[in-house]
């Protein structure tokens, strides 16, 4: 009933107070930071601090304007977070970004069920880009909102350093978006504000556990672009814990062929050019 009278006290747009605005702000960083493994790690990432940060979770104060857009931009939502429910921002935020989904490729598209790509953990890898000798594994979540799956991962440290761009959390962060094919799905990523993007396309194989897609990775780079611009890649479902997701985080970067698994050099078949 609480609930419910102060989600009506929200709708009739009656004055709220400072604290009522904390307590709002405070419950809405709660919600957001459930997808970390710690407090600590979270405000490590936003490089804030760890008491001060608990004093926003606690609704007992309110970020300064710099604070407040680090915050929106690491967490890619805008300053509403101060005055209502992160679930109705995102609610609104994901009607828009479904919106070309729904109109050129079908409601179906725009909603990926569990069965297909479950929400939790997955490990990639792939060949390179810029060095063919080269392999990059890396860890990924999956998350859902209503109808919209989506996805954000962080580029190693190592590659950003090989592009000669910053190693900052909020620089290395990606996003994107997970859609319906007819036989798997796609997914359009990139980095905040970076002015290149990829696409994946993957689909299951059968495996002991069910738990590996296979497809492919393209960057939107022209044709006299050093390196490649696709090839082979495989991700592996590591599930819904944080704690299954440690090892693949530890060992993401780059790596040769004999380091990956077995199977992972099975799907991905680096003796064979990528068609």
């Amino acid at each position: 009933m609480q609930k419910q009278s102060e989600d009506a006290h929200l709708r009739q747009g009656e004055k709220r107070s400072p604290a009522e605005l904390r307590t709002i702000f405070g419950l809405n960083l709660r919600k957001l930071a459930e997808n970390f493994a710690s407090i600590a790690d979270l405000t490590r990432q936003l490089g804030i601090n760890r008491t001060q940060f608990n004093r926003y979770l606690a609704g007992e104060s309110f970020p300064r304007p710099d604070v407040l857009d680090r915050i929106c931009r690491f967490f890619d939502i805008d300053a509403r977070i101060l005055l209502e429910p992160v679930d109705d921002i995102r609610l609104s935020q994901e009607r828009s970004a479904n919106g070309v989904l729904t109109d050129f490729l079908g409601l179906q598209s725009a909603s990926v069920s569990e069965e297909l790509f479950p929400t939790g953990f997955y490990r990639f890898a792939r060949r390179s880009f810029i060095n063919p000798d080269d392999f990059v594994t890396g860890l990924l979540h999956i998350t859902r909102q209503g109808t919209q799956t989506s996805l954000r991962g962080y580029e190693t440290t190592a590659a950003m350093r090989t592009q000669d761009l910053p190693t900052h959390p909020q620089t290395r962060v990606f996003g994107g978006l997970v859609f319906r094919q007819e036989n798997g799905i796609a997914i359009f990523a990139a980095r905040r504000n970076a002015m290149t993007s990829s696409f994946n396309y993957l689909t299951r194989v059968a495996s002991f556990e069910n738990n590996f897609w296979v497809g492919y990775v393209t960057r939107t780079v022209g044709e006299d672009a050093v390196g490649t611009r696709a090839t082979r890649l495989v991700y592996d479902y590591l599930g819904t814990e944080f704690r299954s997701a440690l090892q693949a985080r530890r060992q993401a970067g780059f790596c040769k062929v004999d380091d990956l698994s077995p199977f992972q050099r099975r799907l991905l078949r680096p003796d064979e050019p990528f068609a």
